[in-house]
């Protein structure tokens, strides 16, 4: 199941986001002249909401634990 959080951010937030957590120092560059994709992904949580759910974690702290899985279980040593 795909759930949002009722906020929505653009690729190149997300892409400064990730760099940050990894440490990447160099050029995020972008091509605007070719646009591919949906230009929004802002999801309604309004429903899930109303039930009593809550993200448990943030989307920094999201990335952060899915790049520490990736180094333990796929970069490796």
């Amino acid at each position: 199941m795909n759930i949002g959080v009722g906020k929505d951010l653009s690729i190149r937030e997300l892409a400064g986001r990730i760099r940050s957590v990894v440490g990447y120092e160099g050029e995020l560059v972008f091509d605007s002249s070719r646009p591919d994709g949906t230009p929004r992904k802002l999801v309604d949580a309004g429903r899930l909401y109303g039930l009593g759910w809550r993200p448990s974690i943030s989307l920094d702290e999201g990335i952060r634990q899915t790049y520490a899985w990736y180094l333990r279980h796929v970069a490796g040593p």
